[in-house]
């Protein structure tokens, strides 16, 4: 297990390593960032003393030789925008996301598996039927879409909910709601194939000729052995939401990670988005990482 772990990490730093390298030199193509910190009537010698000040007068190689020398030492840089440490930023923001997904996550999971598993009980049944009606719904429903109609009914037309903003607990209503669509029909998904697989298995079919009730066949008996490739949908979602929730971060004007990797980018904040680009794939190694160490725990077959 220790050699597994060593490995993944190993291949995972080099992946990091060279993804630094591609924004590094990527994001330095979007232009000077001077014109946009500076007003427009600001003289020559101001902007060259902009450009001396945060670096932008050496060469690109120079650049980003410094910028190794200071992440080596553990130094990220700072923000031009903010004027402090970019890692004391984006951790801040990373924070954010993290309560949006996990909450999310836990809403989903909790609510896929259990209807997806009563849905494979009886196959073609009215509460299947309905199940699998709204999760095709759910998978197929574009996040943005789901995200402007919901704001447009219940925040504008009804006044139930605020559009943005984190405040109160009811800020958090539409954020979740609208990420919790599209992977709760995927999960269910999963759930409802893989518990049907093993709903139709022998052992379960033993079970239920000795008279074990429905509760424990399908929670105890079942769910266990068809959680293998549900882990694997409930993992990827999860990262999605960790990466790819900016489209509902920015409309609803959430301070997540996604929203402020946009801004930095769109402000040419250099540091931010590389300490963001870090976090962002530092978090989904850990998430893969556990996701393979779930495997091992859940079927003792499987030995890395």
């Amino acid at each position: 297990m220790k050699t597994f772990i060593g490995k993944r990490a190993l291949a995972s730093a080099i992946s990091l390593v060279g993804l630094v390298i591609l924004v590094f030199f990527l994001s330095r193509l979007t232009g000077d960032p001077t014109n946009l910190y500076l007003p427009l009537d600001a003289t020559t010698e101001m902007r060259e003393q902009f450009r001396e000040l945060h670096g932008f007068n050496d060469p690109l190689v120079v650049q980003f030789g410094r910028y190794v020398g200071a992440l080596v030492r553990g130094d990220f840089g700072n923000s031009i925008r903010q004027a402090r440490p970019a890692m004391e930023v984006v951790l801040e923001a990373f924070t954010w996301t993290l309560w949006l997904a996990a909450i999310t996550m836990t809403l989903v999971t909790a609510a896929a598996i259990v209807i997806g598993s009563l849905a494979a009980f009886k196959v073609g049944g009215i509460f299947d039927r309905i199940a699998t009606f709204f999760s095709l719904i759910g998978a197929s429903a574009p996040d943005f879409w789901l995200a402007i109609v919901a704001i447009v009914i219940f925040a504008v037309n009804l006044h139930w909910l605020p559009t943005s903003g984190t405040g109160t607990a009811l800020h958090w209503v539409l954020p979740v709601a609208v990420l919790f669509v599209r992977p709760f029909g995927l999960i269910l998904q999963v759930v409802r194939g893989s518990m049907i697989s093993v709903l139709g298995s022998a052992y379960v079919k033993t079970a239920r000729a000795k008279g074990v009730r429905t509760r424990p066949i399908i929670f105890v008996h079942g769910l266990r052995n068809a959680m293998l490739p549900v882990i694997t949908v409930i993992g990827d979602q999860a990262a999605a939401i960790l990466n790819g929730a900016v489209v509902i971060e920015t409309i609803f004007g959430f301070p997540g990670i996604g929203k402020l990797m946009i801004d930095s980018i769109l402000l040419r904040d250099f540091s931010v988005v590389l300490a963001a680009i870090m976090v962002s794939a530092l978090a989904i190694f850990i998430m893969n990482l556990l996701i393979d160490l779930a495997y091992a725990a859940l079927d003792p077959r499987i030995r890395y």
